[in-house]
């Protein structure tokens, strides 16, 4: 959009005409309907009540609500869709982008060149909402709590939790490490621009860790069901809940050990250990992050 209708949009917030040597103006992407660290994800229509509400909502830090944090404001918002983005459910990846300002001020000339120079980046929101929707079983979290788990992976379904009815905002922030992945400045108006080049690297790097992801869930729902290709036991569940926290090579490790051992078993001969025993765990420690597993 032209920066003198952005403006004018802008000055709609301030008692007084503010001209574009005033302010400084940037984007951020708030949120996306992608599954996001807390095994979440917005749905269509919260995310067009979020566009909704969040036109002149303030920006502080770390969701520190004082009023002397507060830093920016957002003037205008909307909804972008790329359909030749998919998420992890298989929808277009959609997410909610908004113009923001600042005043220029000596007091935020090192936050604008943080900004600038991709410092100050990932943002995160603060908001209410009235469901929270299981996508194994259909229940409302918030209403009747499932026992289904964030992340697992249900007879070839994977948990997560779709958020909707959104019911209020309260702010945006910059964060340290924000839930959702994408969410973050994506670009400054009226300032320094974003390197076109550095932006296809990232766009081409976005997209090659998306097919890593689902080549990595593929190689996963293989893994579990040679897991159960005997029926189901207790050895066999949790073998298969363990794949839940295992990167690319341990899936296709064990992946191997397992055909080796149907292999075997089929040619009458008797099948060998999933995996050497020098190189078995003493638990399924190294299979989860950081030494604990995550839920």
């Amino acid at each position: 959009m032209d920066q003198n209708k952005l403006l004018s949009q802008l000055n709609a917030f301030t008692r007084r005409a503010h001209t574009l040597d005033e302010v400084y103006l940037f984007d951020v992407i708030l949120c996306d309907n992608e599954i996001d660290r807390d095994g979440d994800c917005f749905s269509d229509s919260a995310l067009a009540e979020l566009q909704k509400r969040f036109v002149g909502v303030t920006g502080i830090f770390d969701h520190d609500p004082r009023s002397g944090n507060q830093n920016a404001r957002i003037f205008r918002t909307e909804i972008v869709t790329d359909p030749e983005r998919k998420t992890k459910t298989g929808q277009p990846y959609r997410c909610l982008k908004a113009n923001a300002y600042m005043v220029r001020t000596d007091g935020n000339a090192d936050l604008i060149r943080e900004i600038d120079a991709g410092i100050k980046k990932e943002v995160s929101i603060s908001c209410a909402v009235g469901k929270q929707i299981c996508s194994v079983c259909g229940a409302d979290r918030l209403k009747a709590p499932c026992s289904h788990i964030k992340g697992r992976t249900y007879g070839g379904k994977l948990c997560y939790t779709t958020l909707d009815c959104v019911n209020d905002v309260y702010e945006w922030s910059f964060v340290a490490v924000p839930a959702q992945r994408g969410a973050g400045v994506t670009k400054t108006l009226g300032g320094k621009q974003t390197d076109p080049e550095k932006e296809m690297l990232r766009d081409a790097c976005e997209k090659a860790n998306q097919l890593l992801d689902q080549l990595t869930d593929d190689l996963r729902k293989d893994v579990i069901r040679l897991c159960y290709r005997n029926g189901e036991s207790v050895y066999a569940k949790v073998l298969a809940d363990s794949t839940i926290h295992m990167d690319a090579g341990a899936l296709s490790r064990l992946k191997h050990s397992l055909l080796t051992g149907i292999q075997a078993a089929e040619g009458g001969r008797t099948a060998p250990q999933l995996m050497p025993e020098q190189d078995q765990p003493k638990s399924l420690t190294e299979y989860r992050v950081g030494g604990k597993t995550e839920v």
